[in-house]
């Protein structure tokens, strides 16, 4: 399996992508993957920007940003990466889209407090930890809340 760098795109996602957006969903996130109708508003919703990262016509990576204009705060609603092509830096280069495009003065997320790997990712890229949420996630697993300033 090809894992070339330069050959992967970031584009805008839609709709058309709900399928392969909804795999990669269940095989980041097998406890707590979005339901149909949460990807589709995601995929669909105004309010909402969403890339992808395509290989060889193969969508590999995926981030949604919800954009509240008037809390002047952006949230990164979902990132995820197929993992066989995690470790490529397509996980930096979409949250690089989401965070260039989204028009905000931050953005924030919420990540498992479990997942070191992820948390290293954003602290990588500026993230600090600003609130814990408890019990958020299923398996009452809690949140931890992360920031970054852009502007």
């Amino acid at each position: 399996m090809p894992k070339r760098r330069a050959s992967i795109e970031i584009l805008p996602a839609n709709l058309w992508d709900l399928n392969a957006a909804r795999e990669l969903e269940r095989l980041s996130f097998p406890l707590d993957a979005w339901p149909l109708i949460e990807m589709i508003g995601v995929l669909s919703l105004p309010s909402i920007e969403r890339w992808k990262a395509v290989l060889e016509d193969k969508l590999v990576g995926f981030i949604a940003v919800d954009i509240r204009r008037r809390q002047q705060v952006a949230w990164i609603a979902t990132i995820a990466v197929h993992p066989d092509y995690r470790g490529l830096g397509i996980g930096g280069r979409l949250m690089q889209t989401a965070e260039q495009r989204a028009g905000m003065p931050c953005m924030r997320l919420s990540v498992r407090a479990s997942n070191k790997s992820a948390q290293s990712l954003y602290q990588g890229r500026g993230y600090e930890q600003i609130d814990v949420w408890p019990k958020y996630y299923s398996g009452d697993e809690d949140a931890i809340v992360m920031e970054k300033k852009l502007k």
